[in-house]
């Protein structure tokens, strides 16, 4: 038989419904060449078999049979392969690929009930660090000496075009949620369809992954009605004297204002098809957070209940753990537990408090229900949250239900790293930001650089090979709904940018310096990465500022300011013209993936459904390469045309058609040094 024709996915072509409910009866179907005289059953993992019966051949497919069979679930998730039984031998299908021996850990699995919002499958996403966006309100702009945070004084940098210092988190440029608004027809003609923020709540750092104040949008990226009072005198580390950040970031007229204003930003946005989602940090709080007050900001203020370092009785005493509990450790209780240790970042203290659950969990919904209407959450290190995985994985469940309770349609999707599969069984999160099935895989076979720019490894620098059975793998973790709708990104706030990674040079910028991160890219290259992101199940999700050039070293590095005066326009011109490619082919979105022949510097895949196949050839190397793709394998017949829809070389880009000859299956196909191509076959 011939093991390469075998296939079977969870996309709709191979699982009929691909999001079955709960005793729903599916429609599984397995390809084959034509000819092959199989006998093929799929097997549950309870050891159940279903045998499956060749469908009647289909007019507009001349080398493939299918075989189907229908099977009821019930309410629990399913796990099954193929078994192929052909004149010579055994073959079992599951969601790595033929083998000869079952693999438990590769199976399809099905969870009955597990649904992900659909305009996430496939959407093109925009991540935004708001303080480094735009400036579109210089009122609202952080100054100098407001207030003291973690040894230093908090400072407004006044050169836009300024990389970040070395210790960057007391810095502010200015970029506010005015400047993203105004920004947004420039989002919509780049085909943005997402944003994701990072957080905008009321937070003492410019990345905000500190919350002072879950219940509010922070002022200075909003709306300051009300100033007033003085920044700290120098010498002056006291932030109970920090008056003009107290009335910023305390008053209510403030606070009220800038929800108000968020409001109406969400549905500017939505009003232009562009949807937005927050990033719910839940594992910790800041030290400046009303909830514990260490900066003392919020001590016999208004309505203001005292803090937990304030006093023993504090209402929100629980909301935190402290070592020394005695009462003569009041007022100003330091010994409270700190995320990885770090003071400034209290850790929430869930099992002690079901107040505390009540209250994130209404947070969840607050910001996806009315006046705010956002469309899901971002949450950081989401595996961290509590003090055991028994409880993270109640606190997920209980939070996914009262979310979607609050918008069917939002969607939930986690910072982690590595296998995820234990939260993205269907009763918790719905995707991942999508590092091993994306970003480091790619980032090792176009540059051979780690993430982070750590770390150079040679052998997996344009193993096409390894590319492929490294995606293959993880790929696997993901159940197909969640696959679809996963982040996957080039770089972000936390690793260096993919530019910088062209350099190949190992470090960070304290030790090379800012200029460093910019010597020696290599464009041609981030361009392939781009033609992959936008070509490959899930939603390919832009770091801002990518699409303009932007280089950097890992965090703090990477979180430069769009360069919107020195934007490289063809790198825009780049982006828009393969997103607008990207939207307007439906097998993008919701396709199958097939690799068809990978190698040494070379990979090429298809997307397919049953309307269309789109074939991707990428060439990482320096020097031209010829090489036979087998394109039957992505369902495109043996002899036929393919019309080449794009093509990026070092030297520019090109939309005009093309057309291709397919020879008995086989593409032929030329490359030169770094560049790619996407090809069609209509049906």
């Amino acid at each position: 038989m011939n093991r390469e024709a075998l296939f079977s996915d969870g996309t709709r072509a191979y699982t009929s419904p691909p999001e079955p409910e709960a005793n729903d009866t599916v429609t599984l179907r397995l390809r084959s060449a034509r000819g092959d005289e199989l006998r093929v059953s799929v097997i549950r993992d309870d050891g159940r078999e279903f045998e499956c019966i060749k469908e009647e051949r289909r007019p507009d497919d001349g080398i493939f049979d299918y075989y189907c069979c229908e099977m009821v679930l019930g309410t629990e998730m399913v796990s099954y392969y193929f078994k192929i039984v052909g004149d010579d031998g055994i073959l079992f299908l599951d969601r790595f690929g033929v083998t000869d021996t079952m693999r438990p850990q590769y199976f399809f699995r099905i969870s009955p009930g597990f649904h992900t919002p659909d305009w996430a499958k496939g959407a093109v996403m925009y991540q935004i660090l708001a303080d480094r966006f735009c400036n579109g309100d210089p009122s609202n702009d952080v100054v100098n000496n407001e207030y003291h945070y973690i040894n230093t004084y908090v400072h407004h940098v006044d050169s836009w075009s300024k990389p970040p210092a070395d210790f960057d988190v007391p810095n502010f440029y200015g970029g506010d949620l005015e400047g993203v608004r105004q920004k947004l027809n420039y989002l919509k003609s780049l085909g943005v369809e997402v944003i994701y923020f990072n957080p905008l709540f009321v937070s003492p750092s410019n990345h905000k992954y500190d919350i002072q104040d879950y219940d509010h949008i922070d002022p200075h990226l909003a709306v300051i009605r009300k100033d007033g009072g003085e920044a700290l005198a120098a010498g002056d580390y006291d932030n109970t004297h920090a008056s003009r950040y107290q009335i910023r970031t305390t008053d209510q007229e403030n606070l009220d204002a800038s929800n108000e204003f968020f409001a109406g930003f969400v549905e500017e946005a939505h009003s232009k098809g562009i949807r937005v989602i927050l990033d719910g940090v839940f594992n910790h709080c800041g030290s400046f957070n009303k909830w514990l007050d260490r900066e003392r900001i919020y001590e016999g203020k208004g309505d203001y209940k005292p803090g937990a370092y304030i006093r023993k009785d504090s209402p929100y005493h629980d909301f935190f753990h402290f070592y020394e509990d005695s009462d003569d450790k009041w007022p100003y209780n330091n010994s409270y537990d700190g995320w990885w240790g770090n003071d400034t970042l209290p850790k929430l203290n869930y099992e002690g408090s079901k107040e505390l659950e009540d209250y994130i969990i209404g947070i969840g919904r607050k910001w996806v229900s009315a006046p705010y209407n956002c469309d899901g959450w971002r949450l950081d290190v989401a595996a961290d949250l509590g003090h055991s995985p028994e409880y993270n994985h109640q606190f997920w469940r209980r939070f996914r239900k009262e979310v979607k309770e609050a918008n069917p349609d939002a969607v939930i999707l986690a910072e982690h790293y590595g296998d995820a599969s234990s939260w993205l069984s269907g009763d918790q999160w719905d995707t991942i930001m999508n590092y091993d099935a994306f970003m480091e895989p790619l980032s090792f076979f176009l540059t051979g650089m780690e993430k982070h720019s750590d770390r150079y490894e040679g052998d997996l620098y344009g193993d096409g090979r390894v590319f492929e059975i490294t995606m293959r793998h993880a790929m696997c973790a993901f159940l197909p709904a969640s696959l679809y709708c996963a982040m996957n990104e080039l770089d972000n706030h936390d690793h260096s940018r993919f530019l910088t990674r062209t350099n190949h040079k190992v470090g960070r910028v304290a030790e090379l310096g800012s200029e460093a991160a910019g010597q020696d890219v290599d464009t041609a290259v981030l361009k392939l990465a781009a033609l992959i992101q936008m070509t490959w199940p899930g939603a390919p999700t832009i770091y801002y500022g990518d699409e303009a050039g932007v280089v950097g070293f890992t965090d703090p590095d990477s979180r430069r300011t769009f360069p919107w005066d020195k934007a490289c326009t063809y790198l825009i011109d780049y982006y828009r013209d393969l997103i607008l490619l990207r939207k307007s082919e439906p097998a993008f979105r919701d396709g199958s993936l097939n690799f068809l022949s990978c190698g040494r510097n070379f990979i090429s895949y298809a997307r397919f459904n049953n309307e269309q196949s789109l074939i991707i050839a990428v060439n990482s190397g320096n020097d031209p390469i010829d090489e036979d793709i087998p394109v039957w394998k992505g369902n495109v017949p043996v002899e036929c045309t393919l019309t080449q829809l794009f093509a990026t070389t070092p030297k520019g880009y090109s939309l005009m058609p093309v057309t291709l000859t397919v020879q008995k299956g086989i593409l032929h196909i030329s490359l030169s040094g770094r560049s790619g191509v996407i090809c069609s076959y209509e049906r």
